[in-house]
């Protein structure tokens, strides 16, 4: 998303912008964290949902992350988070659970994680990759609670990647002992 492909635009409102404006600051908390944070955009570029998946692929990145807004067909009509999975299996399931919990715990209606096989960024990155859907852009109140609440939203997403990796390190230690 960027210049040509703004995603979903709402009265004015571009998905590109509030998404990359919430990436750099979960990216932020996860590198205060100590994690190792690669972005496949930190402006309004030019890019497919391929060149991000290769762009990912390219780093061996232990995990895919990809920010949205969702849209509905009637502007209003729909409300909350919802994050999206090449299937409903492991770690990569946990982690969107993880994430979807911790922003309803923000005050986001928690819709569901669904599997999505269809998606490239999903299909075609060699690590667990999630899509993110946070809340919907044609929803006045969902904006209002994103604008209000990013910095809430961006420690609910980078907590939910966080205790997860904490989570499955304590399991491998337990099954090495």
């Amino acid at each position: 998303n960027g210049l040509s492909d703004p995603g979903a635009v709402y009265n004015g409102r571009r998905e590109s912008d509030d998404t990359l404006r919430l990436a750099m600051a979960v990216g932020e908390i996860l590198s205060r964290s100590g994690y190792d944070v690669d972005y496949t955009r930190t402006g309004n570029i030019n890019q497919s949902v391929i060149q991000k998946a290769q762009l990912a692929n390219d780093t061996d990145a232990d995990l895919f992350i990809s920010i949205h807004r969702n849209m509905s067909e009637v502007p209003g009509s729909y409300h909350g988070v919802q994050s999206l999975v090449y299937d409903l299996s492991g770690q990569k399931l946990t982690m969107a659970e993880a994430i979807n919990k911790n922003l309803e715990g923000v005050g986001f209606r928690n819709i569901n994680v669904e599997a999505r096989p269809d998606l490239a960024v999903l299909r075609r990155t060699k690590m667990p990759a999630i899509l993110v859907e946070v809340g919907f852009i044609d929803n006045e109140k969902d904006n209002d609670f994103f604008d209000e609440n990013m910095s809430r939203t961006a420690d609910a997403i980078a907590d939910g990647i966080v205790q997860t990796f904490a989570e499955l390190e304590k399991q491998t230690a337990g099954e090495e002992m």
